[in-house]
């Protein structure tokens, strides 16, 4: 199995291949507090290392904070190949519960102790995790960027945004990528893709798994699955590889065995008729 199958892309100068892992998982029930069992999460982030997952996606709202320790925890000190994006501007206050916080302020002082936290002098990507509805959008991506000039952070990301606030954000400083959730059966950011590859922008697809109707027994998914002699899961994840070459899926888990299927997906490879109909269901 190799990642480079479906190719690479490159965020912020760093070269990374587009099958990563997103370790939100790896955190209690509601994303919030420690996991049941922290040593497994260490487990399953160093093999998704070893089967060549080279981007990890964190936040310092997944615990909040116990994400970005347990990476460290597993990872540092880290490959030079390993690419660790972190996130700010999202605050938890308890299980399930999110609310965005953009105040310059609170993202210096996030992107401060995110750095404490991963061990790192620099950030390989920061990610704004939401825009703030109250604060000016250049205020919240103008602070990242005097962060980025400081040295602090290499390359600037946006999470969950529209056309329109990309280009509001490129305005005041180079965006890398954007991070919007995005499958086979929630395509609500379909335009925000196409205009991250017109635009040479890498997309990161979080929640990349389908499910639903198209992903049941019997459904389109399972057709393919079938034919190929893959999983439902797999299939899921190379439509989206296929799907764009700007796209970096991310798909999470706390399992050792889901991590090796997702992984797996990398050995998968679609036909043009598959992926029409896939495309199309």
């Amino acid at each position: 199995m190799s990642l480079l199958h479906h190719g690479t892309l490159t965020i912020g100068g760093r070269t990374v291949h587009r099958l990563g892992f997103g370790a939100m998982s790896l955190t209690g029930p509601g994303v919030w507090g420690p996991p049941e069992d922290r040593e497994a999460c260490v487990r399953v982030l160093r093999r998704a290392v070893e089967l060549g997952a080279d981007f990890i996606d964190t936040a310092d709202s997944y615990g909040p904070y116990v994400n970005e320790e347990i990476i460290r925890e597993a990872l540092h000190p880290y490959p030079e190949h390993v690419t660790i994006a972190t996130k700010a501007g999202f605050v938890r206050t308890g299980p399930g519960e999110w609310h965005p916080v953009g105040r310059p302020a609170y993202l210096r002082q996030e992107v401060e102790m995110s750095l404490r936290r991963l061990g790192v002098d620099r950030l390989d990507l920061l990610q704004l995790h939401r825009v703030d509805p109250e604060v000016p959008l250049e205020d919240q991506v103008g602070e990242l960027k005097a962060l980025r000039d400081e040295g602090k952070i290499a390359a600037i990301g946006l999470s969950e945004v529209t056309v329109a606030q990309l280009e509001q954000a490129r305005r005041v400083v180079e965006i890398a990528s954007v991070q919007n959730r995005y499958n086979l059966t929630l395509r609500a950011s379909e335009d925000v893709l196409d205009h991250c590859e017109a635009q040479g922008l890498a997309f990161i697809a979080y929640t990349p798994i389908a499910k639903g109707r198209l992903a049941a027994p019997g459904g389109p998914v399972g057709h393919v699955a079938r034919a190929l002699g893959a999983t439902p899961a797999q299939v899921s994840l190379a439509w989206l590889l296929a799907r764009s070459p700007a796209l970096v899926a991310i798909p999470g888990t706390s399992s050792l065995d889901h991590l090796e299927e997702n992984m797996g997906a990398a050995a998968v490879s679609l036909t043009p008729e598959q992926v029409a109909e896939l495309s199309a269901a």
